[in-house]
């Protein structure tokens, strides 16, 4: 059964806020006192936006620094990241909730994002623990899936539905959310010339993002899909929506090594250190950008840049143990479950991070290897009831049972 949804205001049927059913049309308990007050001259209509904005102010604006402890509860290292995302998203919300306070006629652009780093180094990782913790929805797109409208795929427009769909069909909560774009690499030309043909999933995906992006009112198919002719659409304005986008940008280092003139070809050339490769991404610039292949409208409109690190062995160690949601903190809840105490050698810990990094899927590859691991240890756990089940170097190589004590 579908949700009734307010045709003034887009919210949806709830025990606070009721919405009537009319034949044509549907109104919310909100506005129908909304309108009563009008009506009396107890509140002019010019008076809407402040209205508007006080209802807004559910969301408490943390502090840049607050954001960030917030982030460092779930993300290692990435401090640079964590910075330039905690003032974009402070920035954002204080524009939308508190551009009232000072009245003239200054117009404050939005500061959309663009997270720059390998897989499993933490882009999407950001973006839900912001969203999480600000109580806003969030929706995240693959760009590899997205397509120009008309082709077979998804409409770039769909994104939008989701996040409706994320805030519960609630068009003013979607419309302060966060949109999160992953993949935004694979959608680059594949060449700075301008193509001739159709480009359907590469530049005319670009062209297609930039409306919704820079801020604009976008029909969007209430249960999404593609939009029909006659099809009743929903309204969704875009200004106020923040937009995260994220790629691996494999190649971009050597586009910056070219422009500062250093030779990466040839004999007795020195191997650069993973260091030395994390410097040189930090120095990315929009020029570099376009000649990887995003258009320069895109980058126009996503106005800071963060660069995120390759994840160390020691990145990883911390990874598994420290953050709130920590792998091995997991584990350990499992076991305590069934009154089983778990504990992890050091060196234990080292040779999980090698693996992770051999593999080179990032963070997200360090699940898979310990579920791997854990399987058998998990089968039998209700024998090991009463006892100290300890995971050591060897138990990670698959050489030697747990110690059990």
């Amino acid at each position: 059964m579908s949700k009734i949804i307010c045709d003034f205001c887009g919210a949806t049927d709830t025990k606070d806020n009721p919405v009537i059913a009319g034949d044509n049309a549907c109104i919310c308990r909100a506005c129908v006192n909304a309108a009563h007050e009008i009506m009396n001259g107890n509140l002019p209509i010019e008076e809407n936006n402040k209205i508007e904005a006080s209802e807004l102010k559910e969301i408490k604006i943390k502090t840049p620094a607050e954001l960030k402890k917030i982030l460092d509860e779930y993300v290692i290292g990435q401090e640079r990241a964590k910075k330039v995302l905690s003032v974009a998203v402070y920035n954002h919300y204080k524009r939308i909730f508190r551009h009232h306070e000072i009245d003239d006629d200054t117009e404050l652009n939005k500061s959309n994002v663009l997270l720059i780093g390998p897989t499993g180094s933490g882009k999407t990782l950001l973006a839900q623990t912001i969203s999480k913790y600000l109580d806003v929805p969030l929706a995240i797109a693959d760009a590899t899936s997205l397509t120009e409208a008309g082709y077979v795929g998804d409409d770039v427009e769909n994104v939008v539905t989701r996040l409706v769909q994320a805030a519960d069909g609630d068009i003013k909560k979607a419309e302060r959310g966060i949109i999160f774009i992953d993949e935004v690499d694979k959608v680059a030309r594949m060449s700075e010339n301008r193509s001739i043909t159709r480009d359907v999933s590469g530049e005319g995906v670009q062209q297609a993002l930039l409306k919704i992006v820079e801020g604009s009112v976008v029909n969007v198919p209430p249960k999404g899909g593609r939009k029909h002719p006659g099809q009743d659409a929903l309204q969704v304005d875009t200004t106020n929506i923040l937009f995260i986008c994220g790629g691996a940008f494999d190649g971009l280092e050597d586009i910056i090594k070219k422009k500062e003139g250093a030779n990466i070809l040839g004999f007795n050339q020195d191997k650069k250190t993973k260091n030395d490769q994390d410097k040189i991404i930090s120095k990315v610039e929009t020029d570099d950008l376009v000649k990887y292949g995003l258009i320069p409208e895109l980058i126009g409109r996503l106005h800071m840049i963060a660069t995120l690190n390759e994840i160390t062995e020691d990145d990883m160690v911390h990874i598994l143990t420290e953050p709130k949601n920590a792998l091995i903190k997991q584990y350990i809840k499992l076991f305590e479950m069934d009154e089983v105490k778990l504990e992890f050698e050091k060196d234990a810990l080292k040779e999980l991070a090698k693996l992770a990094i051999a593999r080179k899927t990032g963070a997200r590859g360090l699940r898979s290897i310990l579920e791997d691991i854990m399987l058998d240890i998990m089968f039998d756990l209700p024998k090991y009831k009463n006892k100290t089940v300890t995971i050591t170097k060897e138990v990670v190589q698959k050489t030697e049972e747990p110690k059990v004590a």
